[in-house]
């Protein structure tokens, strides 16, 4: 068929054609922004998921809800490398001017720009060649310990935008990538906020062991955080994530190609993606057959193994790959530490360190003390087509 008429959208973070089998998180979002529009309590959120589960799109969504009700909002995406004050003081700079040409917020925005600047200055924040056009406000988020000038500063906007009566969404991607210590000071600014009832809410996406990092940060997370899990779609919602987009455009699909869709997406919807967009190329007219998906499948497979598991592979030593491999070796899991150390010929506390490094790479994550699971959907399949021939090197190899 046309590709230029290929309906499907494999790609980091873009909107699929049909966001399926998602109404509940987005709903009770919305109804967390509107309750917290109307001055009503409400905790934020963090969601939870495995890679290509579709969190970013998620995030995007909230946020065009957020607009919608009339929020401000700032959208971030946490990077290993940089720091959270780095991320954040552009954006609220930006947002605090908009809250400051509002007349009944004027003074009260114009004193978080001051606060602003305070922090900005003693976190060493480098803001281009922009001036903040307000001097320092002394004694305010100045201390130099993130813990108490973070929430100072947060609670300053909040603040703000109550006088403004426009609510602040703070949205956070890949929020595991955050210090501690950044993720420590946030929780506690969040609390703070919650505690003066101000209308500002923040929503995070990141892997599983996000609750954890919460939890291990601040031991009152689990109360202030509501952590939706966003998994694998249904059969029948990866069904629809499928049939809608060829339906708009006058083709159908047979049920047995439906099936072999999902026997090789396990429902995940960025693969789905991946899938559905071959699956068109393949076809040469409706409907689009299960031969269709075979051939796509081949495609698919080699699309997403250099374009989605590689660029991941690749950031690893060779002893991570070999731990991974192994891994791979017990199947999908998750596996016992000791099972994994007993495939690498290894004592368990020998390989606790390259298991350490991997959970701060995003690779792999601990869905229960003691068990280890891959942060990628089928990632031990990848791996045993990338590694086919393997043993574990020896220790210091």
């Amino acid at each position: 068929m046309d590709a230029t008429r290929n309906p499907f959208a494999p790609g980091a973070g873009s909107q699929p054609p049909a966001l399926t089998g998602r109404d509940g998180i987005v709903t009770d979002a919305t109804t967390a922004l509107a309750r917290v529009r109307q001055g009503r309590p409400e905790r934020s959120q963090l969601l939870l998921g495995l890679r290509g589960v579709g969190k970013t799109v998620l995030l995007n969504v909230i946020e065009r809800k957020a607009e919608a009700l009339g929020y401000l909002t700032i959208l971030l995406e946490a990077p290993e490398d940089r720091r959270l004050a780095d991320l954040l003081v552009p954006a609220l700079r930006r947002q605090l001017y908009a809250l400051s040409r509002t007349q009944k917020a004027a003074d009260v925005a114009t004193r978080a720009l001051r606060v602003l600047r305070a922090f900005a200055s003693t976190f060493k924040v480098k803001v281009g060649e922009v001036e903040f056009g307000v001097e320092p406000e002394a004694g305010s988020a100045d201390s130099g310990l993130l813990e108490s000038d973070l929430p100072e500063l947060l609670v300053a906007v909040a603040q703000a935008a109550a006088a403004a009566e426009t609510p602040v969404a703070l949205l956070i991607d890949e929020i595991q990538y955050l210090p501690v210590v950044d993720l420590s000071a946030l929780i506690v600014s969040i609390h703070k906020i919650a505690q003066k009832g101000l209308p500002f809410l923040t929503f995070g996406a990141g892997l599983p062991q996000v609750a954890g990092l919460a939890g291990e940060a601040k031991s009152y997370a689990e109360r202030l955080f509501r952590y939706p899990e966003v998994g694998p779609l249904s059969e029948t919602a990866a069904n629809e994530a499928i049939q809608e987009p060829l339906r708009l455009e006058g083709v159908e699909i047979d049920a047995e190609a439906l099936r072999a869709i999902f026997e090789n997406t396990k429902g995940y919807p960025y693969f789905l993606q991946e899938w559905g967009s071959h699956a068109w190329n393949a076809a040469s007219g409706s409907p689009v057959t299960v031969e269709d998906v075979n051939a796509a499948t081949v495609t698919a497979t080699r699309a997403m193994d250099n374009d989605f598991f590689r660029v991941r592979m690749d950031r690893l030593t060779p002893r991570e790959k070999d731990y991974l491999r192994a891994m791979a070796e017990l199947g999908a899991g998750p596996h016992r530490s000791g099972d994994i150390a007993r495939v690498l010929g290894l004592r368990v506390q020998a390989v606790g360190p390259l298991r350490d490094g991997l959970i701060k790479k995003g690779m792999v994550f601990s869905p229960a003390h003691g068990d280890t699971a891959f942060t990628v959907p089928l990632f031990d399949a990848f791996m045993r087509r990338a590694i086919p021939e393997w043993s574990p090197r020896r220790q210091g190899g």
